[in-house]
């Protein structure tokens, strides 16, 4: 997970957990005009003769326009061998091309009072700048120059593969919390390339060669393989003149086509214990269930959304509410799910201990709520609260042009479509509590559980732990 994916993913999580502080009940019917307004403004969709897909979205509310190229690459698509290969290559692409050198780009950016940066993904790479309206047509011509006309030189490579080496070092290696979670994916995901994390194994970016590198990018950097996606102060009209001016002559390539990446079935609960210095135990749990591009039931990842809130989506959510304040036995807790993933997603509950507590005890107390979940209705009333606050997390959520981009980004590119952004709220608005009853038995059961638990060392250990002497044990 790049940095800027972090903040994002960490945003929406405190937007959704105190969003109600903010938006109550009384005001939620006039705030939602603003959504009404904002959230469905008219979308233009335009494809290239390349094959390059195009969506713009007006937003009108400042003089600021943000672009962002989406390839359809990412970690998932990786085999063994060349793992982080995405993301390495991500870095490389502002090392410099014929026309503007190592180096131009950001200053070019930065020069015209913009912000631009990058991201890799399971299932995408993306590029973006954040600019004064008038000077999008910079950051579409220098986009476009690197689509195709990437150097690649060695010595840059031998550079930046040992900043993403140095990247995992301090962002996953020195970091408990990060490394465990790894190992849960790792343990949860057996023959899927979610498996694998995006960053990379540390041996595959040790082995990494320029060559790995100008393949990938040959493979999938090309027109019809990329979504452009412009939101702000725009015209469209001007805009798709600007695309096929800068990306239009650009040829089409053909595009790998991946096989089936289903993974195999589990049978039982699977177990991991990650042994490395800490301050702290934590506690990772994990059920496999499926995302909207997997699902006949297209209402069952609504179904997922609205009860991870009433587990843990705010403030009065049950998991702070119980475990938290009444009985103090964690410090912290939270749940993910992504049900916007290409292949699967994993419905992951997190927390931290209190002191004195262990992990084991916090693990029981999470299984009890999951268990009442599996076996007693929602109350209609604790249903409705959590669904006002997803309705209200999506209204601050557009408060942000970047974060309007990235959601049609992440649906185009995933292999949904950009509309299903206008569905959510309709879609959340019908699930009943008798739906998330079902969703909780039928997905939330031993044999789809993944648990993973940091079992902290002394601090004075770090050392012997960089030296490879402690181990992480699996059970």
């Amino acid at each position: 997970m790049s940095r800027n994916q972090e903040n994002m993913y960490f945003m929406r999580k405190f937007i959704r957990k105190y969003a109600l502080v903010r938006l109550t009940l009384t005001l939620l019917a006039p705030t939602l005009l603003l959504l009404t307004s904002t959230a469905f403004a008219e979308v233009h969709e335009f494809k290239l003769d390349n094959g390059m897909k195009v969506v713009i979205k007006q937003d009108h509310r400042a003089p600021v326009v943000v672009s962002q190229v989406w390839y359809k690459v990412g970690s998932s698509y990786e085999h063994s061998g060349i793992t982080g290969v995405s993301h390495v290559l991500e870095h490389m692409m502002f090392k410099g091309t014929k026309k503007f050198p190592a180096g131009e780009f950001s200053r070019i950016i930065s020069e015209n009072g913009g912000r631009e940066n990058a991201f890799t993904g399971q299932d995408y790479t993306a590029y973006f700048q954040q600019l004064e309206k008038n000077r999008l047509p910079i950051a579409m011509e220098l986009e476009a120059d690197r689509m195709r006309g990437l150097l690649l030189q060695p010595e840059e490579f031998a550079k930046e593969v040992k900043v993403v080496m140095e990247e995992r070092r301090m962002r996953t290696d020195d970091k408990p919390r990060a490394l465990t979670y790894e190992h849960f994916n790792a343990t949860a995901f057996v023959n899927s390339p979610y498996h694998n994390p995006i960053i990379g194994w540390m041996e595959d970016l040790k082995s990494l060669q320029i060559e790995d590198l100008r393949t990938w990018y040959d493979a999938w950097y090309s027109p019809n393989n990329a979504t452009l996606v412009v939101v702000g102060d725009v015209d469209p009209q001007a805009v798709l003149d600007l695309a096929k001016k800068y990306f239009g002559p650009i040829k089409s390539r053909p595009v790998p086509t991946l096989k089936p990446q289903r993974e195999i079935r589990q049978h039982g609960v699977r177990r991991v214990t990650v042994k490395v210095p800490a301050k702290l135990p934590y506690i990772l749990m994990g059920y496999k269930v499926p995302v909207i591009n997997t699902t006949k039931e297209q209402w069952e990842p609504y179904a997922l959304e609205l009860l991870a809130g009433v587990l843990d989506g705010s403030n009065s959510a049950r998991f702070e509410k119980i475990l938290i304040r009444e009985k103090q036995i964690a410090t912290s807790t939270s749940i993910s799910y992504d049900p916007y993933s290409r292949i699967q997603d994993m419905f992951v509950i997190a927390g931290t201990p209190a002191q004195g507590v262990n992990a084991e005890k916090l693990e029981k107390a999470f299984l009890k709520h999951v268990n009442d979940a599996r076996t007693n209705l929602v109350p209609l009333e604790e249903l409705d609260r959590v669904r006002a606050q997803l309705k209200a997390s999506k209204v601050f959520e557009l408060d942000s042009i970047f974060y309007q981009a990235m959601q049609i980004g992440t649906l185009e590119t995933v292999g949904l479509r950009w509309k299903l952004m206008d569905e959510y709220l309709d879609q959340i608005e019908k699930i009943t509590p008798q739906q998330l009853l079902t969703v909780a038995k039928k997905y939330l059961h031993n044999d789809s559980l993944t648990i993973t638990i940091l079992d902290p060392l002394p601090l004075n250990n770090i050392a012997q732990a960089h030296t490879g002497e402690s181990s992480n044990n699996v059970q």
